[in-house]
């Protein structure tokens, strides 16, 4: 099974902390949309007729597209790929983009599952944020959405805001849980170097991150989220039972996807490849024909430490028996000093040939995985 992702590079406005490509120039829209189409036809191939079982329009903002433009998109999707009758098809959307009209003509457009971008249900945060909804536009646009039809809905949360009380953070947690939506992703805000927030911290507008605050809304959100049985199926990604996100499922667990659009990335299990970050030269590329895009070819040590970085984020974990069938590689002979440190301090348990991080050890998520890693053959 293989998926095909849509990079959609547009936005109403930039949010503080995004570092995804996207544009806030949108007089080129039908333009790009034409281009992604070209794209998936002369891609057709790249899958190897592999049937796909997921799509996700991510961005930038895919419910700034219109409708006609979305079912031209899937056109051509139809026309290029083996897509199977029961394909998760996500769309991620923010609250300003959905009315009930927009919400029932995208559930018969073929969009099945909604990630809604609310990122705080207090006002004050969002402005901070410079998001345009606010928290009663979220809340009434999570219940049009069921009115709409919407069975698998997604909510995307951020934790340890500068100067963010526990006490709203709590709150958030609360009402998200008070909507009961089947999923919820939530992220700890990072500050990028070429963001409205990476230029206030340089210039000592804003504070550093607080890690002791990120550590204990992390553990609050695990914590309220479980007792509500919620199953965090990956580090920042939580479910109901049934339904886990298979689109991203699938990147964890090594399946081929085919990325179109700018700035989207392609995975073959033997390479990946990264199309430019430029809406312009991906549109004057497309129009003579062309596809720019960089291939990375991935060695062996490539592809074991991709496994190890993507699966230990993971409730299944990393699996040591796949390792050695796959690569011979023996991660707990290379590692047993450092591995049995991480055992007695119980950041990691391992049952079954799969080594798995305890709650204690997600909080540490990135070092292990580092330090995980293969360097020489």
């Amino acid at each position: 099974m293989a998926g095909i992702y849509l990079h959609i590079p547009f936005c109403r406005q930039a949010c503080y902390y995004c570092d995804f490509h996207f544009s806030t120039n949108q007089k080129i829209q039908n333009e790009i949309v034409d281009a992604i189409t070209h794209e998936l036809e002369y891609r057709k191939e790249y899958l190897k007729g592999e049937p796909v079982n997921t799509i996700y329009f991510g961005g930038g903002t895919p419910s700034i597209l219109s409708i006609s433009q979305l079912e031209k998109i899937f056109r051509s999707i139809e026309q290029n790929f083996n897509v199977l009758p029961e394909t998760e098809t996500t769309l991620e959307a923010n609250p300003d983009d959905l009315t009930i009209e927009k919400l029932r003509d995208l559930k018969k457009a073929g969009i099945n599952r909604l990630s809604i971008g609310i990122q705080s249900f207090d006002d004050h945060v969002l402005k901070f944020l410079n998001r345009v909804h606010t928290s009663e536009a979220a809340l009434s646009t999570f219940d049009l959405a069921r009115q709409a039809g919407f069975e698998n809905i997604s909510i995307d949360l951020i934790y340890s805001i500068p100067d963010q009380p526990d006490a709203i953070w709590r709150n958030n947690i609360q009402q998200a849980l008070d909507l009961e939506p089947e999923h919820i992703s939530s992220y700890s805000l990072t500050i990028e170097e070429k963001t409205v927030f990476g230029r206030w911290q340089k210039a000592g507008k804003l504070h550093e991150m607080d890690e002791e605050l990120a550590a204990r809304q992390f553990e609050m959100l695990m914590e309220m989220l479980a007792a509500s049985h919620y199953e965090q199926y990956e580090i920042s990604n939580f479910a109901k039972p049934g339904f886990y996100s298979k689109h991203n499922s699938s990147y964890w667990k090594g399946a081929h996807y085919l990325g179109v659009g700018p700035s989207a990335h392609s995975y073959d299990g033997e390479s990946r490849e990264y199309n430019v970050s430029n809406n312009h030269e991906y549109l004057r590329n497309l129009q003579a024909g062309k596809i720019p895009f960089t291939r990375e070819v991935l060695s062996r040590n490539d592809k074991i430490n991709d496994f190890i970085l993507t699966t230990l984020r993971t409730s299944w974990g990393v699996s040591l028996r796949f390792l050695h069938s796959e690569w011979e590689y023996d991660l707990l002979n290379r590692n047993g000093e450092y591995i049995q440190k991480l055992l007695d301090q119980k950041y990691i348990r391992i049952e079954n040939d799969f080594l798995i991080l305890n709650n204690k050890g997600k909080l540490l998520a990135d070092r292990i995985s580092s330090d995980l890693f293969v360097t020489k053959p």
